[in-house]
């Protein structure tokens, strides 16, 4: 439940900035990467500190070095979240997260279905609910870049200048 309250707080916190006049904050996609990144870095930090040995335990046995695989996840998820801030490399940071809530999601499944976890919001129908959430979050903001590659002037999209920088409209040749 921590990482869902993470994402919706700090999400809505840098939409109130935005709102405030932060303009950089303004734009949805933005705060949700925000909110993703936080979200990302809270689960990416419990791979090493607090709940190492519970993410150990829910590695499926089929799978070689349970204490790598939890090292290596918790390594992707705090450069996904770095990532993530990164204008460039948002989008690809998120579809690379949507990739690993994907490939994580046998061990969600594993520790429900074998009792490995306790609380209400551990069991298999809530796990799947806050994975669809997360996942959801982390494909709206690669859609998001697509669609707003797509809206670019064609001029604008091939620019090797700065990101907001504005060049003078090309001559258009003179008809005869």
């Amino acid at each position: 439940m921590e990482p869902l309250i993470a994402l919706v707080a700090v999400t809505l916190a840098l939409l109130a900035a935005g709102a405030a006049g932060v303009s950089r904050f303004r734009p949805w996609p933005v705060a949700l990467r925000g909110g993703l990144a936080a979200m990302f870095t809270l689960t990416g930090m419990a791979h090493f500190v607090g709940l190492r040995a519970e993410l150990v335990a829910m590695v499926p046995p089929s799978l070689p070095n349970p204490g790598l695989l939890v090292t290596l996840t918790g390594l992707l998820e705090l450069a996904g979240a770095a990532g993530l801030l990164i204008r460039r490399t948002a989008p690809w940071a998120a579809g690379c997260l949507s990739a690993l809530l994907i490939l994580m999601f046998p061990a969600n499944v594993y520790a429900a279905v074998d009792g490995l976890s306790t609380g209400p919001f551990e069991a298999l129908l809530p796990r799947t609910l806050l994975q669809v959430v997360f996942l959801s979050a982390t494909l709206a903001v690669v859609i998001s870049s697509v669609r707003g590659r797509a809206t670019e002037s064609p001029s604008a999209a091939h620019s090797l200048a700065a990101p907001d920088v504005a060049l003078p409209p090309a001559p258009h040749p003179r008809s005869r």
